[in-house]
């Protein structure tokens, strides 16, 4: 079934087949890379990518795919487009799709996203809102089959705040087949809504869904244990939630609780001794340089079926 034209906004918009399908491709472009083989397989096709935060990862990954699949990227901010003097997310959408051939946007707001895949006529992709983070999930399953082989069974736990990233965490790698648990100090655990709309995409595929308040109990029988940031981007930052969040931080301790050959990762930026120790973030168990890499790649797997 062909994905060409699809957009890319909420992970549970697709089944687990199409989903193989960009994991499949994702693989598929980085051995060619690895390879030296040239994949220049959208010459001529632009993509624009609007940035309303601030980004490294993002921002590099996204353009270099775009220009290693032989196409090009224009980097927006709305200090240097009309969205910063009030042009409408929709007027937007639609000048930029007779321009563009795919619209990625990293954004504040959720309905921004959607208003830009309602609105406009070439595919979107969500590159991160505060709601959901779906390539960077993507790009996590790729870096989980590098290292445990599959996805189908594995233990995946995420640690700390529940926020876009464990949001998509549960989508994805549900329907990839996946056990999700959220490890999360109560007043910090996902929305009742993405819960959820997550607890019915278990179901649908015979994986189990939990959400726990001890960190300990979180990571027993882990494959994988996953982690990120006290607060995100445009976050007040506050005593109260940094205290409950550091008894549910990622170090030597927690880790030894999960199996043995556990990996762990981090979506990035990380704030080392904070969420991360540095002792587990730089030692064996820790994966996050392989997923920050894999962001390329899942990217221009995403970016070459549906454009």
């Amino acid at each position: 079934m062909s994905l060409r034209g699809k957009s890319i906004v909420d992970l549970s918009d697709f089944e687990r087949f199409e989903l193989r399908q960009f994991l499949d491709t994702g693989h598929d472009l980085k051995r060619k890379q690895k390879r030296g083989e040239p994949h220049e397989i959208l010459k001529g096709k632009s993509m624009a990518m609007i940035f309303m935060k601030s980004s490294t990862r993002t921002r590099v990954s996204f353009e270099v795919g775009m220009t290693q699949l032989g196409g090009h990227a224009l980097y927006l901010q709305p200090s240097g487009t009309q969205l910063g003097r009030g042009e409408t997310i929709g007027d937007t959408a639609q000048v930029l799709s007779r321009y563009c051939d795919v619209i990625m946007a990293r954004v504040f707001g959720h309905d921004e996203v959607t208003g830009l895949a309602k609105y406009g006529t070439v595919p979107v992709i969500n590159g991160l809102s505060d709601l959901l983070h779906p390539c960077q999930i993507m790009a996590d399953m790729m870096t989980i089959e590098e290292h445990r082989g599959n996805l189908e069974g594995q233990k995946i736990v995420y640690v700390g705040d529940s926020n876009n990233v464990s949001n998509s965490i549960m989508q994805g790698c549900t329907i990839m087949g996946m056990d999700v648990t959220i490890g999360s100090p109560k007043g910090y655990t996902p929305s009742e809504e993405i819960l959820k709309k997550a607890t019915q995409l278990s179901k649908k595929y015979g994986t189990t869904l939990e959400v726990v308040n001890n960190p300990d109990d979180a990571v027993k029988g882990a494959d994988v244990i996953y982690t990120d940031t006290f607060f995100s981007m445009g976050q007040e930052k506050s005593k109260e939630k940094e205290d409950a969040l550091m008894a549910f931080q990622v170090n030597k301790a927690l880790v030894g609780k999960a199996k043995d050959d556990v990996i762990v990762m981090h979506c990035l930026p990380a704030h080392r001794e904070e969420e991360l120790t540095s002792e587990v973030m730089d030692g064996p168990h820790s994966v996050v340089f392989d997923q920050a890499e894999n962001r390329l790649h899942a990217q221009k797997g995403i970016i070459a079926l549906i454009v």
